[in-house]
This record gives structure tokens, sequence and C-alpha cells, in this order.
């Protein structure tokens, strides 16, 4: 399952988000988004764990939980969605 976790305070990497999502199970991915340009956080990241039931334990536990002086939102990720075009605006090919 993959899990979207945000309000992260922007120190956290993602050999941080590994570390405490493993806690609860086996964790396949964890990382950090970025700023292109700039390389810094953008204060969230995405989780892949391996068993379904161990990430939905995790993302009970962990919602927002106190971590780095912030208060994380972790829920399940959503497959991403062609966003809507604009009037007239073609499809790349």
């Amino acid at each position: 399952m993959n899990i979207f976790v945000a309000n992260l305070n922007y120190k956290v990497r993602s050999e941080n988000l590994r570390q405490i999502f493993s806690d609860y199970g086996e964790v396949i991915d964890a990382r950090i988004i970025n700023e292109k340009g700039t390389r810094r956080s953008k204060g969230f990241g995405f989780v892949e764990m391996a068993n379904d039931d161990d990430a939905r334990k995790a993302i009970a536990a962990l919602d927002g939980a106190e971590w780095e002086g912030r208060n994380m939102i972790v829920k399940e990720a959503l497959p991403r969605t062609e966003a809507p075009r604009a009037e007239g605006e073609q499809a790349a090919e």
C-alpha cells in the first residue's frame, strides 16, 4: 500500500521516514518530495509498505502524531489522476 505523509518538518529525510514506518512492518520505499531547483523538502512524502494490514496500522498510529515538532498527516495515497485540461488544450502525445 502506498501512504501519503504530510505536514513534515523540513529537516526530515527519506531515511527518517523509512525508519519510523518500519516499526509497523516492511517498508518497500520511502521518499520525501523535494523542490526541483533547490532540492529543499516540500514537507511531504510517500511510503510504500509491503503488507496492507501493516500499512493500515501505521496510518492509524501515526496520523496526527507529533514528530519533529509537527503533527503528521498520514493517509492512504490516492492514485494519480490526470489533471483536467483547460478548454482547447490538447493532450500530449
